[in-house]
């Protein structure tokens, strides 16, 4: 019978725990997915959670042990003698999440660590993924894969699959190499099997095949999953041999932080911020925005402070400050995640900078004519006051087509410099469009009211 996740069954669990039941505990785990046990130490405290994962067999406790957050798998490992996490852990994981792990110690536990690591030629593999940019394709490959020499002959490339698939959880692709160990193509299992033996796999292979050198970013490697629908992608080096692939899961992982950290940078936070950061950490991180803002406060009332007079003689104007300021920040926003959206996605390639912009432009005046018309009506209506209705109008239309081209340009302009457009769709854009708009509205309230 599985194991529900509620809170009614995991206080039974705390129960069996408490008293020390450990066949019933390890029959209740035996069928869950690492994921979801995972899922269930979070929901204990250290000294049930650590009890049931000392119940765990080797394989299963490395693949929770990935699943585990990263800031308690740290504390976790710390606890741990250099043997045993050898042993315990990375003796039954893929070299990429192994290096991953053994990235996380400091580095005399690393060394102790791979000292202590029966697998030689394991060790190697984790040294030579450590090299690498932990968000470069080489920091995020694995080395287990299948590969075929093209002189093979059928017949001895079906005897050498079948050796090295022990090696490999998931064969996605069988990749085909020459005798400097550089990748020529994909080899079909369908053409592997349909074919005789003595046929040699330089006459079967398609030399067709999306590669992704060790330097490229992660963000480029999940693009072109994406782009061609890869389950899987092989990784070569500046000469073309084969060092690693990665897989499907490693991309929905890449995508899944990118995500994280663009709605913390929208949010006003720099930094990778995780629930179990302490009170320092959370504060860094927050700190640098939060500045901005009060800085950007600060140039408001410098701004007011310089039009005093003039909304000291027509108080009307200081009823539509608000509606300005959030107009031109919310239309800021809206236009920069627009952009950001579609490089991120990588839809940047099929528009040009300038028919990004004009694009906009066309948007912007619609809008900021609507917006405008729709205010004149209501202050027509209800003031009568035609300084009034012409000021905040004009305003509108210029603050918003202001607002629309800064969130389109702001984030191109980075995007060019290599530079996270993200950091243009938080506090940053909203806090010069509020700025801007409110200089721009009292000038021009300013003009009007000295002319009517």
């Amino acid at each position: 019978m599985s194991f529900e996740i509620t809170k009614e069954n995991i206080e039974q669990l705390r129960q069996l725990v408490e008293d020390q039941k450990n066949v019933e505990v390890a029959a209740l785990m035996a069928d869950l997915h690492p994921a979801d046990i995972a899922e269930i130490m979070d929901d204990l405290n250290t000294d049930e959670a650590k009890f049931i994962y000392l119940l765990l067999d080797g394989e299963k406790a490395s693949d929770v042990l990935i699943e585990i957050d990263e800031d308690d798998r740290k504390r976790f490992l710390k606890v741990l003698p250099p043997e045993f996490i050898a042993s315990k852990f990375i003796e039954f994981m893929d070299s990429d999440d192994a290096a991953d792990i053994v990235a996380e110690l400091d580095e005399d536990v690393q060394k102790e660590v791979l000292n202590e690591i029966e697998d030689i030629e394991q060790a190697g593999d984790i040294v030579d993924l450590l090299e690498y940019d932990e968000d470069s394709a080489g920091g995020i490959m694995a080395k287990e894969l299948v590969t075929v020499n093209e002189n093979w002959t059928v017949a001895t490339c079906l005897k050498e699959i079948s050796t090295q698939a022990e090696e490999v959880d998931e064969i996605f692709y069988i990749y085909v190499i020459d005798d400097d160990e550089k990748l020529k193509g994909l080899l079909s299992l369908k053409k592997l099997i349909l074919n005789h033996t003595n046929t040699k796999i330089s006459n079967l292979y398609d030399p067709d095949i999306k590669m992704v050198n060790t330097d490229a970013r992660q963000e480029e490697v999940a693009e072109i999953m994406d782009k061609y629908d890869l389950v899987a992608i092989p990784v070569v080096d500046d000469i073309g041999r084969l060092k690693g692939r990665i897989t499907f899961d490693d991309v929905i992982d890449i995508v899944r932080e990118e995500a994280e950290k663009d709605y913390q940078m929208v949010s006003g936070i720099t930094g990778d911020v995780e629930p179990g950061d302490n009170v320092w950490e959370v504060i860094r991180a927050r700190f640098p925005w939060l500045l901005i803002g009060l800085l950007g406060g600060i140039l408001g009332a410098v701004v007011l402070g310089s039009h005093e007079e003039s909304l000291a003689q027509v108080t009307e104007l200081a009823f539509f400050i608000p509606l300005i300021a959030a107009m031109a920040g919310n239309v800021g926003v809206q236009s920069s995640s627009i952009v950001v959206q579609s490089i991120a996605s990588g839809v940047k390639d099929l528009e040009t900078p300038k028919r990004k912009l004009f694009k906009e432009i066309s948007v912007a005046l619609l809008t900021a004519a609507t917006f405008a018309s729709l205010i004149f009506i209501y202050n027509f209506v209800s003031s009568g006051n035609m300084a009034l209705t012409y000021s905040v109008s004009l305003s509108l239309f210029i603050v918003i087509l202001f607002a629309s081209l800064f969130g389109t340009v702001i984030p191109l302009i980075l995007n060019r410099f290599k530079i996270d457009p993200a950091l243009a769709t938080g506090p940053f854009i909203t806090t010069m469009n509020d700025i801007l708009g409110l200089m721009i509205y009292l000038l021009i309230g300013r003009m009007f009211f000295g002319i009517l």
